[in-house]
């Protein structure tokens, strides 16, 4: 059983995403002016997999779902790097987002199994988020930190999403999941209409893994296309 409003707000967080990197493609390389609109976008995505991950272990404490969660996401995430690492100069993803999916999806079941107090999820995450803050007063001649917010200097890449401060997000998740659906029932009324609006971004929530790795080369080909056509118009001048 899926829950519309997690379908929803994911679905208004997919849409968030494709204007940002529509955008981001656009003013590329020009794109710290809308850099900052990121952080919001990829926190509600990591919010909502956080009270995801809560329900699903409420109905199912299965550690074989888990295992194969994370390995089919970091078989995604392999493919993320060698594609980058090929088409890009620089800034190849080496620890993106679908990386961070796919370690927490091994590292949250033994959370979600042994701890039990939803405060040790509130106190915890806001550690890890000031973790992560502090590790960026960090860096080491290395890669092998990376994943964990420690990088070398002057490292780039365009998805990068390590465990601290991430993982604090992903725990404040599951802290509202056993707020709000505990045991994984929902514990309030939802007023949200059944309408066509809602359906659009509910489909779009349901399947917003396809919709990441789809939605940047359509972009890029729309303007490829835009950018022909206007050479051609330009050409017929």
């Amino acid at each position: 059983m899926r829950y519309l409003e997690i379908d929803f707000a994911r679905g208004i967080a997919v849409t968030l995403m494709i204007v940002y990197h529509f955008a981001f493609d656009i003013y590329f390389p020009n794109y710290s002016r809308i850099i900052f609109f990121a952080l919001p976008i990829a926190s509600s995505f990591i919010l909502i997999s956080g009270i995801c991950l809560y329900i699903s272990y409420s109905r199912r404490k299965s550690f074989y779902r888990f295992f194969k969660r994370g390995v089919k996401l970091f078989l995604l995430s392999l493919i993320i790097t060698v594609l980058t690492f090929v088409l890009l100069e620089k800034g190849f993803i080496i620890f993106g987002i679908l990386h961070f999916f796919a370690l927490t999806s091994f590292l949250i079941y033994p959370f979600l199994k042994y701890i039990q107090n939803k405060f040790f999820y509130l106190l915890f995450g806001i550690f890890s988020i000031a973790l992560g803050a502090l590790f960026l007063n960090f860096s080491l001649n290395s890669y092998y930190f990376i994943w964990l917010g420690i990088t070398p200097k002057n490292f780039f890449s365009f998805d990068y999403f390590p465990l601290f401060p991430w993982f604090g997000i992903l725990l404040l998740g599951v802290f509202l999941g056993k707020i709000f659906y505990p045991n994984g029932k929902r514990s309030f009324s939802s007023n949200l209409p059944n309408s066509k609006i809602v359906r659009a971004f509910s489909f779009l929530g349901k399947h917003s893994l396809l919709i990441y790795f789809l939605h940047q080369p359509i972009i890029i080909l729309i303007l490829s296309f835009a950018n022909l056509t206007n050479l051609i118009s330009f050409l017929k001048i």
